[in-house]
């Protein structure tokens, strides 16, 4: 009898509980082609939430999210790294930033941007779109040619979004948003390296209440993983990642808008569930600007 590698268990455990939160940037997207509202967006709001990450019960990382949504333009900027036990054998750090606007009540994202550090090495990944298609992309430094890596085409970067405007879920009509109704579709990402499409699933409604601002409903969805290009095959996290039924993210709203946005996400992995969960999640309304008259 064999007994699983504890050293390789661990690694595939830190890389599936750190790469499935970049995947999380496009979960929230599913919707994006389906429940953009018709008319032109009114609503504004902001977010300043603070992030911890725990894995069976042990922290291991932190981060940090803010949010802006104007009545045209938004923007977004997170940033997180490892603590305690993982930063032992997984140490690092990144950030993350996404810039916008909003035409006919949809998000149009326009830059994307993305840093992680560790003591093996630095990557910034930038990218420009226009009208949902990579314009520009660029890794730095830029990553050797792999033959065993899947390439990209240019087709499957078209009609995609950026990791991080998928994290806004915005949800039309007049019913109240945190609804079954939110996890009912699939879509298209591309974050600077990998193309894969992401389902979410409706599972269940949730009261949350973070240790600093929003408590109230939530609802939960399943996410499920398929990568098609930009990623090696064996690679162990993405097929751990793509095998999974059973993962995870909780919706919470944004006040003043229409838009939903992680407040929680459940990860299992080979050492026990990891858990990204907010414990400051602060929302303001913010009027929106009334017209100059003469």
């Amino acid at each position: 009898m064999t007994h699983p590698d504890p050293i390789r268990l661990r690694s595939i455990s830190a890389s599936a509980l750190f790469l499935a939160p970049r995947l999380l940037g496009g979960a929230l997207a599913i919707l994006a082609a389906l429940l953009v509202p018709a008319g032109p967006a009114a609503a504004q709001g902001k977010l300043d939430a603070r992030y911890e990450v725990t894995l069976a019960g042990i922290p291991v990382g932190k981060g940090a999210w803010v949010i802006d949504i104007a009545d045209d333009q938004y923007s977004a900027a997170a940033s997180g790294g490892t603590s305690g036990l993982l930063k032992a054998f997984a140490g690092g750090s990144g950030t993350g930033a996404s810039q916008g606007r909003i035409v006919n009540g949809a998000f149009v994202p326009l830059n994307y941007s993305a840093t992680t550090t560790s003591s093996k090495k630095s990557e910034a990944i930038r990218m420009t779109l226009a009208g949902g298609n990579v314009k520009e992309f660029a890794i730095d430094p830029e990553p050797p040619v792999d033959a065993d890596r899947i390439p990209v085409t240019d087709a499957q970067r078209r009609n995609v979004m950026d990791p991080m405007t998928g994290t806004f879920l915005r949800v039309p009509g007049n019913n109240d948003p945190v609804s079954p109704e939110a996890c009912r579709s699939g879509t298209s990402i591309f974050d600077g390296r990998m193309r894969y499409d992401l389902k979410l699933d409706f599972k269940r409604m949730e009261t949350v209440k973070a240790e600093k601002g929003y408590q109230g409903p939530v609802v939960v969805c399943a996410i499920y993983f398929s990568p098609l290009s930009g990623y090696i095959p064996d690679r162990a996290a993405i097929k751990y990642l793509a095998a999974q039924r059973n993962m995870e993210v909780w919706l919470a709203p944004i006040a003043g808008t229409r838009v939903l946005v992680p407040f929680k996400m459940l990860i299992p992995t080979p050492l026990g569930t990891g858990v990204l969960e907010a414990v400051q999640f602060v929302t303001t309304a913010t009027p929106p600007r009334v017209a100059k008259t003469q």
